[in-house]
């Protein structure tokens, strides 16, 4: 809703027209770098793809290298099933903020988003659907090596889709509110409020047994 431009645009141009930050193009991101770090914080993206029934939208676990991010999830999910070798988008947002203006027009948020776009393609390679998993499984919380190994069975009823990150572009706001002039000198309260996103220490089960402590990569991230 506020029309502010707080944030420099980066000398990196879009990889595509179709990602290219068109409101607000000022506030545009277009660097890898810049990308990776968004999705490397980010827990949950958005997943729309078309389907027969019309377009659906789902929250997904991931995970990203370099150059491709993993989404993951059973072999019957038709979400997944209709995004294979399909277009798709896959979204993820942090809200750093509230941005509260002297006119509920102008209120805004301060965040940073990514949005990816591409083909989703299914992951067959035994060594590459293993190693993706893990990928997944280690952004959230580096468990991997610390669980059950999955089965043969576990793995042949888990899909695992990849989408290119070629096409990718981050949009990023901060700062105060942007008010009209007019306003300035009235009566109204503006400023910000921060959003932050906060762990409690790790709860064991209540059917653990007796004697298993906390993994070391649960306890440096969470204490415990």
């Amino acid at each position: 809703m506020d029309s502010d431009a707080t944030t420099p645009l980066t000398s990196t141009g879009p990889a595509s027209d179709r990602v290219r930050v068109r409101r607000l193009a000022e506030r545009g991101r277009y660097d890898p770098a810049d990308i990776r770090s968004i999705l490397d914080e980010g827990l949950v993206a958005h997943v729309g793809v078309t389907t027969a029934d019309g377009p659906v939208v789902l929250p997904m676990a991931y995970g990203c290298t370099d150059d491709t991010m993993y989404l993951h999830g059973a072999v019957g999910n038709a979400l997944l099933g209709d995004a294979v070798d399909a277009e798709l988008c896959a979204t993820v947002t942090l809200v750093d903020g509230l941005v509260l203006a002297r006119t509920p027009f102008h209120n805004s948020m301060n965040y940073r988003c990514v949005v990816v776009r591409g083909r989703g393609r299914r992951v067959q390679e035994p060594e590459e659907h293993e190693r993706a998993l893990r990928i997944i499984t280690d952004h959230i919380v580096a468990t991997w090596d610390h669980g059950r190994a999955p089965s043969s069975s576990d793995l042949r009823r888990t899909l695992v889709l990849a989408l290119p990150l070629d096409e990718a572009s981050a949009k990023v706001r901060s700062g105060d509110p942007v008010d009209e002039p007019d306003d300035m000198e009235g009566p109204h309260w503006a400023g910000t409020v921060a959003v932050t996103t906060t762990f409690g220490p790790p709860v064991p089960a209540a059917d653990l047994a007796e004697g298993i402590d906390v993994p070391d990569s649960v306890r440096s991230t969470f204490g415990g």
